[in-house]
C-alpha cells in the first residue's frame, strides 16, 4: 500500500499540473464583464502590459488619424486598444473615458510601464489618453498633423495636463 500511495502522490501532481496549462488563456475565455477581459490571469499581466509598451514604442513616428485603430494611424485610445490587443488583451472601449472607466486607479508614484495616463484639454472631461513607458514617459498619438511620440511629463503642453492614471492589465 505504501509503494501504490508514493506513486500516486507525484502523478496527482503531474495531472494537476497539466490540467492548469490546458486552461485557456483569460482573452480567451468567455466572459460576461468588461473588467474579466481586462483583468487576465495574475502569471500573465505584466508580460502583457511590457508588450504592449513595446508595440505603441514600436509605433513611434506612425501618423494620428482620428477613429485611427493602426497599424498605417492611431488616434489615442486606438493606439492604446491596438497596442493592448496585440499584447492578447481585447476588448477594451475605444474611447479615452471608456478606457479610463475600466482602469483601476493608480497614484502617479506607483505607476508601472503600461499603465495608463488620462488628460483633460478642455473642460472637466477626459479627452486624451496615453500610455505610460518608464522614466516619467508616456507615448501617445497627439493630435491631427501629428505622429505618434513619446515624451516626458516635463512637457510644456501635455505634463500640466495629466488628470489621474490607471492600470489596465497589471
Amino acid at each position: 500500500m505504501r509503494a501504490s500511495m508514493s506513486f500516486s502522490l507525484p502523478l496527482l501532481c503531474l495531472v494537476v499540473g497539466l490540467m492548469a496549462c490546458a486552461t485557456p488563456p483569460p482573452s480567451a475565455r468567455p466572459t460576461t464583464s468588461t473588467h474579466a477581459t481586462t483583468e487576465p490571469h495574475a502569471a500573465s499581466r505584466v508580460p502583457a502590459a511590457h508588450s504592449a509598451v513595446r508595440t505603441a514604442l514600436s509605433m513611434l513616428g506612425r501618423p494620428y488619424r482620428y477613429g485611427g485603430t493602426g497599424p498605417s494611424g492611431f488616434d489615442c485610445s486606438g493606439l492604446v486598444v491596438y497596442s493592448y490587443g496585440k499584447a492578447g488583451l481585447s476588448g477594451l472601449p475605444r474611447t479615452a473615458a471608456g478606457l479610463e472607466g475600466v482602469a483601476r486607479p493608480v497614484a502617479l508614484e506607483q505607476l508601472r510601464p503600461g499603465d495608463l495616463l488620462f488628460f483633460r484639454l478642455s473642460g472637466p472631461k477626459t479627452q486624451h489618453v496615453g500610455m505610460y513607458v518608464g522614466d516619467r514617459e508616456f507615448v501617445h498619438a497627439p493630435s491631427s498633423g501629428g505622429r505618434v511620440e513619446r515624451v516626458g511629463f516635463d512637457h510644456v503642453y501635455w505634463g500640466p495636463r495629466i488628470r489621474r492614471a490607471g492600470r489596465i492589465a497589471h
